[in-house]
């Protein structure tokens, strides 16, 4: 059996990866911050379809944390699975908002950097040693920092740590590839998931209005649900995917095309 480790599965995106990985077969641990109902929500949908979850507590923006998470990892890989590795990651937690160049903070601006750029990066070097050869991870990104993507205003900062996410996607295809590790992105463009900002305010729950507007400028004419972007995260993780690496999928419907 494979286990996959999502980071940020009490909802959304992270929580209909889980639940994929899950018809496919593979193991999940899964983490969650402030929702710990969500991942008990996560738990029991995998456990609906036939698999395994374990919902550890991760904070990505405390990168300080990551050894004792590391040590968490261990246990449930060996209690529950009788395994010292696993083989695929997902880093997808994070939050949303935005701010006018003008008007971001040094805080808010770290804030962005700690969750999106640095927790990503420093805890797939943690976790590393523990992923099988052979293994893949999907860093989930974001449309605003694609080339082509709409330049929306109010979101230089998040936008630019997506961006380094982006980088750091190629980079890591390259150096870890001498052990078959794949290492690609999804950028999904706006997508119905309880992604909060840094006040906790909860995007489209909050804001119903602004849907139509977002579904009209949509090529498929609405907006992206969880299981739009949770299928191709499972799909590149999968087996079908293993000659693709390096790669930035942008999963919208064709959002401003």
């Amino acid at each position: 059996m494979r286990i996959a480790i999502v980071v940020g599965a009490s909802s959304g995106i992270g929580q209909s990866t889980a639940v994929q990985l899950a018809k496919r077969g593979t193991g999940v641990i899964l983490t969650y911050r402030g929702n710990p109902a969500g991942a008990e929500e996560t738990v029991a949908a995998v456990e609906k379809e036939g698999g395994t979850a374990v919902a550890l507590p991760l904070d990505v923006g405390r990168s300080e944390t990551f050894p004792a998470f590391r040590e968490q990892v261990v246990a449930a890989l060996r209690d529950t699975w009788q395994r010292d590795t696993f083989d695929y990651l997902v880093n997808n937690a994070g939050f949303g908002g935005m701010a006018m160049f003008e008007e971001t903070s040094e805080e808010l601006f770290d804030t962005f950097m700690r969750v999106l750029l640095k927790g990503p990066y420093f805890l797939t070097q943690t976790l590393l040693p523990l992923m099988a050869d052979g293994g893949a991870v999907v860093n989930v990104s974001s449309n605003s920092a694609l080339p082509t993507g709409e330049v929306a205003t109010g979101y230089s900062a998040y936008a630019t740590m997506k961006g380094g996410l982006n980088v750091l996607t190629r980079y890591l295809a390259k150096e870890l590839a001498t052990r078959g590790i794949r290492v690609n992105a999804v950028s999904p463009g706006p997508t119905r998931t309880r992604l909060s900002d840094a006040s906790g305010v909860v995007g489209f729950e909050a804001y119903p209005e602004v849907i139509p507007a977002l579904a009209a400028r949509t090529a498929l004419g609405r907006i992206g649900e969880p299981d739009d972007v949770g299928m191709v995260i499972a799909t590149l993780l999968g087996e079908e995917s293993r000659w693709i690496t390096a790669q930035n999928i942008e999963v919208s419907g064709g959002h401003d095309l």
